[in-house]
């Protein structure tokens, strides 16, 4: 077995800091911001990344400003409501097109992998337009509606389900199960990884959404946490301590909900990759 060189493990190393910082500097960054008193010169030459005196004060002011709560408390009603009808509707889709048998099946298939395909802006019409004729538009429900089945969480519950061992299914078959006992007793017990993937992808998805629900929702107590922060961005852009400390809240339940299903995630992504 061949060792690796010790100058070729290094550069690995460095290569995975300069990644690491390129990711995650800016965050720590804006978090850095957050924390600085307006006593504090956030311009310095060379810059200061830790404040000599951290303070709550800029989350605070944000609150004061807008109410930045009810937004979050919008975004999250968006985004659960997004994790579950992604849970259900995937998983159906997935099973149906990995198990069942039936005409068009093909067709279904890449019809999703299409979808993958079609940009967000070359559809944002035709999807306004049928929100508006359904008396939906300003409403959270419209928000969630064109993300409410994504065409990726369909294909990787396909594919955890194919991984799946057919013989499982047979032999609940034998015993009298049918399709719908089969896909809740034993097929999504064995994909709960993929579960896991969706769920995060489908909240990541509805809570950093901008354009569609910028373009739906016209009164500001329906706003989500994206379209009211960017009030942030336009009128107190000379102030970027706010600005920062508006980013910092709406990144935080992501990485909690990250840091909670991290485990399931990265043993999900095996488990349902899109396979050639």
């Amino acid at each position: 077995m061949l060792r690796t060189p010790r100058w070729e493990k290094a550069l690995r190393y460095v290569l995975m800091l300069v990644v690491l910082a390129v990711a995650v500097g800016p965050f720590l960054w804006q978090l850095s911001t957050s924390l600085k008193g307006t006593t504090e010169d956030i311009y310095t030459s060379p810059p200061r990344f830790l404040p000599e005196h951290p303070t709550l004060h800029n989350y605070a002011e944000v609150a004061e400003i807008i109410p930045v709560w009810d937004y979050a408390l919008n975004s999250l009603k968006v985004a659960l409501a997004s994790v579950l009808t992604n849970l259900v509707g995937a998983s159906m889709a997935g099973y149906a097109l990995a198990r069942l048998r039936f005409r068009g099946r093909g067709v279904a298939g890449t019809a999703f992998v299409a979808a993958l395909l079609v940009p967000l802006e070359s559809i944002v019409i035709a999807q306004f337009t049928m929100v508006r004729d359904l008396h939906l538009n300003n409403t959270l429900t419209a928000v969630v509606l064109p993300g409410a089945v994504g065409a990726l969480n369909v294909l990787l519950m396909r594919n955890a389900f194919a991984a799946v061992p057919y013989e499982i299914e047979e032999a609940a078959v034998i015993d009298g199960a049918n399709a719908w006992q089969r896909f809740t007793r034993i097929a999504l017990p064995s994909v709960r990884g993929t579960l896991a993937v969706v769920a995060i992808f489908a909240f990541m998805g509805a809570w950093d959404d901008f354009l569609w629900p910028l373009i739906v929702l016209s009164d500001s107590d329906n706003f989500t946490l994206t379209v009211g922060l960017n009030f942030l961005h336009g009128t107190f852009a000379q102030n970027p301590r706010l600005v920062a400390a508006g980013t910092v809240i709406a990144v935080a339940p992501l990485i909690v909900m990250f840091a909670c299903l991290q485990r399931y995630f990265f043993r999900g992504v095996g488990e349902g990759a899109v396979k050639g």
